[in-house]
Order: C-alpha cells, then sequence, then structure tokens
C-alpha cells in the first residue's frame, strides 16, 4: 500500500479539484436537479479517501472533524426551527435559500461523518 504508482498517484492528484467541483456543483444544485446534500457530501468523501489510498498517513484530525460533524448537525435541526418559528417561509427567495442552505449543511456533514467512518475503519479495524 505505500508503494503507489506513481501514474496513478498523479493522476489522483489532478482530479482533486475536478472532484470538489463536482461535489459542490451536485450540492449547490441539489434543489433543481437530481442530487443533493447526501449525494455531493459522499462525492466529496471520496476526496479524502483517495488522498488516504495514494499517501496512507494519519495526518487527518478525526476528533475535529467529529466536533465539526456535531456542530453542522445542530445547525441542520435549528435553522428549520428558526425559519418556520419566524416564518420565513412565506417567501419564495427563502424557500431557495433554505434549500440550498440545507443541502449545503447536509453535504458537509455527510463529508464529515462518510470520512471519519473511512478513517476508523482503517486505521483501527485493520489492527
Amino acid at each position: 500500500m505505500n508503494n503507489c504508482d506513481p501514474i496513478v498517484a498523479k493522476t489522483l492528484s489532478v482530479a482533486y479539484p475536478f472532484i470538489l467541483l463536482f461535489g459542490f456543483y451536485i450540492i449547490l444544485n441539489g434543489h433543481i436537479t437530481p442530487g443533493g446534500g447526501f449525494q455531493g457530501g459522499a462525492v466529496l468523501a471520496a476526496i479524502f479517501i483517495i488522498r488516504y489510498l495514494i499517501t496512507p498517513e494519519k495526518n487527518i484530525d478525526l476528533k475535529r472533524l467529529q466536533i465539526i460533524e456535531k456542530v453542522l448537525y445542530l445547525c441542520i435541526m435549528l435553522l428549520p426551527i428558526l425559519l418556520i418559528f419566524n416564518q420565513m417561509l412565506a417567501f419564495d427567495w427563502m424557500k431557495q435559500f433554505y434549500l440550498v442552505s440545507m443541502n449545503t449543511l447536509i453535504g458537509i456533514k455527510v463529508c464529515c461523518g462518510l470520512t471519519i467512518i473511512f478513517y476508523r475503519f482503517v486505521l483501527f479495524e485493520s489492527r
């Protein structure tokens, strides 16, 4: 695993920005096209998985990633409550804002969650 082919490593390193862009495209257009937060988050998590497959080093802070995931979960729970109680969903532009913001929050949360799951399996289950 440590001897990654340099051609594969170079190819995947070139693909990073396209994967990142595609993931955010799926997240941001999830309310008008097929896709959304979960699918985009899974694509974004592929970046961390590919990075590990190229250079299998544990240089990611899982504790910080877990904290970010918990904060995003809290935001996902609070945003609809705030908008519904303030009756801000009556406007069309607020509905679009709500959908895009929820897709973004869910996408980043899914990315964090899938990355944590992957690293947990690799680092702690492979012993």
